[in-house]
């Protein structure tokens, strides 16, 4: 199973959950993006829930000596969530990622305010909170997504993804509570092995599917 490219893969996740919305486990929906690559499949999501679409920015954070090592996330403004035992491996610990979280909490700023442009971010409490993304591999910024989207109280907090990791899928049903997810693969290296069409998005693309989902 591959899908040709996130809009497809899109349809048939906001298929499944509209199943769900039809047996009424999805009252009171929004739908938050995971940018840049879950834009274009929780785009088709929200309009299949006539659901509202916003966004939630959530940064990886790096190594300081190899920044593609991803030792945590940070999602909002929520506190950093690390991984102590790759920090405990590398013999690093938050004093040393301080510059690195920093820099990180700077951009998830900046394409907050370029994805919003000036929206405020909606009210999640009380509210079904479905968040969405192109794909989960190991679930690092899909946990720090979750806890910091926790702490705001939402009546019921899905995660959605087209395809993942069943590892991954695993430990993220102890973080929301609910986990969709059309198929899980036994073997898994990466999200984009699953699309023809895998391209890097933009910020254009984000606000484009934003507006889409707005007109």
């Amino acid at each position: 199973m591959r899908f040709r490219d996130r809009r497809q893969a899109g349809r048939e996740l906001a298929a499944r959950l509209r199943e769900r919305q039809d047996e009424g486990a999805l009252p009171d929906p929004v739908v938050l993006a995971l940018p840049r690559g879950g834009a274009a499949v929780a785009v088709e999501v929200a309009r299949a829930l006539d659901a509202p679409l916003d966004v939630l920015v959530v940064r990886k954070i790096g190594a300081p000596f190899h920044e593609e090592f991803g030792v945590g996330a940070m999602a909002g403004d929520g506190v950093p969530l690390l991984d102590e035992d790759a920090l405990a491996r590398l013999g690093l610990d938050e004093a040393d990622l301080a510059p690195v979280v920093e820099r990180e909490r700077t951009e998830l700023r900046r394409r907050e305010q370029r994805y919003r442009q000036g929206r405020p971010a909606p009210e999640l409490r009380g509210r079904t909170v479905i968040v969405v993304d192109d794909g989960l591999a190991t679930g690092s910024t899909a946990r720090a997504a979750l806890r910091a989207l926790r702490a705001q109280d939402p009546a019921h907090l899905v995660l959605a993804v087209p395809v993942g990791a069943r590892e991954g899928l695993a430990l993220m049903r102890s973080e929301a509570d609910e986990v969709v997810c059309p198929h899980e693969p036994a073997a898994f290296l990466a999200v984009g092995q699953w699309y023809e069409e895998f391209d890097q998005l933009t910020d254009e693309d984000v606000l484009d599917a934003l507006s889409r989902r707005q007109a």
